[in-house]
């Protein structure tokens, strides 16, 4: 058990003590691992099969290796320079910290020590931590440093620190996608990461996930890994389901821990945190941002995407991952118009919105802003969708994976003799040897993908099939001329995925019990930048996003 450091989280400085001297700076303890059983026994009758825990706390991460290397120059701002900063920094979109950066408010280091200070804050007592931040940049505050250095005219991301889902590749932290099976897993810069630190991104750290993008246990928590343990909501921990598979990039963005993060999506992976987090997220096209240097599920489905406070930061973002990868097949050329889309909101007068009838009759903060939307000028095209099912699905994801995670760990992993599993098959028995750790809710999909029989021809015509349903469900756009069709958070992403069609989802409201609801356009293909324009029109018009109230300090 690590040694427990008797300094009190509980008063407003965070730095108001520090760890005792000791001679090596490896045996300071700024974090002591607690028994979480209590809360995992509170959790076994939760009527959210998803949020009955068998552990919150990670059993193989140690938060003293993760938050030591910087400790002592976070430490160094103060609770004065904070303050200072919170007006100016928290919940504003990029733009503004930028315009503040350029009068010489604060500089891209302060900036960088302002969102450290925030997880460290949060992050290391453990009646406020969220398990999400698994991993920092050590060299994050140089990199701030240089950046400060160099006054040319930068792209709006420049300077801004990022947090990545941890199944993105990145050469400055692992890359473990939640799997103690790659916990050590060491890699190049992802090429969306390249695309970042081209533009002068900060890369902050790395975040929680679903373990293996939540494609290794049947009926299990969102937000769980083996390696970062369970990633709880900020709008109510242990409350709320985080969403999955890029919770840790949903909660921290929502709790002000950087600018934004990348997530990544087969299904509903970037949508639903996004909306359980009461942050905007887009599910590009497949093809507009490559997937090149992520652990895969699926390369007919996946695709990374940005996570933002605001729709402006979310066309910033997206348009620094933007770049044509050869190595990627369904890589593709950006059509422009993306960075401007927050600049030229769309008149709600010259847009049709397809409704669904179902969701006006059973979800009352959709009807409300649909109501609005209609008010405002917007063309409402009520409809009932069709009941098409996606027959196969899980057999598309089981067969991609099969051949794509072999294919990711043989170009990607450079460290092969710490890393030793190269095939699904090698990963499944690498758990069996302790399945109390590794797996504690089983692997049932992974189990389902070895006993996969499909053909190579049936697997085609699954692919081709999933694909026509998926267009066929939202042929009203094409019948009614619609700019988007609205649904809520990830009701449907599985559509949109096999569809291969783009999804924003913005907040737009709370029910009674303060749980996050958002409103998801879904668009026609490569029409992410016409989707921005409508979303950041709606957010003007209900601008309803509030940070978590045990966050706000």
């Amino acid at each position: 058990m690590y040694r427990f450091l008797l300094c009190s989280f509980l008063v407003s400085v965070l730095f108001s003590c520090k760890p005792k001297n000791i001679e090596s700076q490896d045996e300071k303890v700024i974090w002591e691992a607690y028994n979480d059983s209590a809360q995992v026994a509170e959790s076994k009758d939760n009527e959210n099969p998803r949020m009955r825990y068998k552990f919150i706390q990670s059993k193989v991460l140690d938060k003293n290796e993760v938050f030591l290397p910087l400790y002592d120059e976070v430490s160094q701002f103060t609770e004065a320079q904070y303050e200072r900063m919170k007006p100016l920094v928290l919940e504003q979109d990029i733009p503004t910290i930028q315009s503040h950066i350029d009068h010489g408010t604060f500089t891209y280091e302060d900036l960088v020590l302002f969102y450290l200070h925030r997880i460290y804050k949060y992050e290391l007592p453990n009646n406020t931590t969220l398990n999400t931040v698994i991993a920092l940049n050590a060299n994050v505050l140089e990199e701030a440093r240089q950046l400060d250095e160099t006054k040319e005219i930068h792209h709006p991301i420049y300077g801004m620190p990022i947090l990545l889902k941890d199944n993105i590749g990145t050469s400055e932290m692992n890359t473990t996608a939640g799997a103690i099976a790659l916990k050590e897993n060491q890699t190049d810069d992802a090429f969306i990461v390249e695309r970042l630190k081209k533009k002068g991104a900060l890369i902050l750290g790395k975040v929680n996930l679903s373990e293996w993008a939540n494609f290794i246990c049947g009926v299990c928590p969102n937000g769980q890994s083996a390696v970062g343990g369970q990633t709880l909501n900020p709008y109510g921990r242990r409350m709320f389901d985080t969403g999955g598979s890029s919770a840790g990039s949903g909660t921290s963005t929502a709790a002000n821990y950087a600018v934004g993060a990348i997530g990544t999506e087969t299904s509903g992976s970037i949508l639903s945190p996004s909306s359980q987090n009461s942050v905007v997220g887009l599910k590009p096209t497949i093809g507009l941002l490559s997937r090149t240097g992520i652990v895969p599920i699926s390369s007919t489905l996946d695709t990374p995407g940005p996570m933002t406070k605001n729709v402006t930061d979310n066309a910033i973002l997206l348009d620094a991952l933007l770049g044509k990868d050869e190595a990627d097949y369904k890589s593709v050329s950006a059509e422009p118009g993306i960075l401007s889309a927050w600049m030229n909101p769309e008149s709600l007068t010259e847009i049709r919105l397809g409704v669904m009838k179902n969701l006006m009759e059973r979800d009352s903060i959709y009807a409300s802003n649909v109501d609005a939307l209609r008010e405002a000028g917007a063309q409402i095209v009520e409809f009932e969708p069709e009941d098409i099912p996606l027959e196969g699905f899980t057999t598309l994801l089981n067969l991609d994976m099969e051949q794509d995670l072999p294919a990711y760990l043989k170009s990607q992993v450079k460290n092969k003799d710490a890393v030793k599993v190269e095939s699904v098959e090698d990963v499944v028995a690498f758990n069996q040897q302790d399945s109390l750790v590794r797996i504690p809710y089983g692997q049932a999909r992974l189990d389902g993908i070895l006993a996969d029989t499909t053909s190579t021809e049936q697997f085609e015509r699954i692919k081709t099939d999933l694909k026509e349903s998926g267009r066929a469900f939202f042929k009203i756009m094409e019948e009614q001329d619609l700019d988007a069709v609205l649904s809520i958070n990830n009701y449907h992403a599985g559509y949109a995925a096999v569809a291969e069609y783009p999804a924003l989802t913005i907040p737009m409201g709370y029910r009674t019990n303060g749980e996050p609801r958002s409103l998801t356009f879904i668009g026609k293909p490569f029409s992410e930048a016409h989707l921005l324009r409508i979303g950041k029109a709606f957010e003007e018009l209900t601008n309803v996003r509030k940070i978590p109230e045990l966050y706000k300090d």
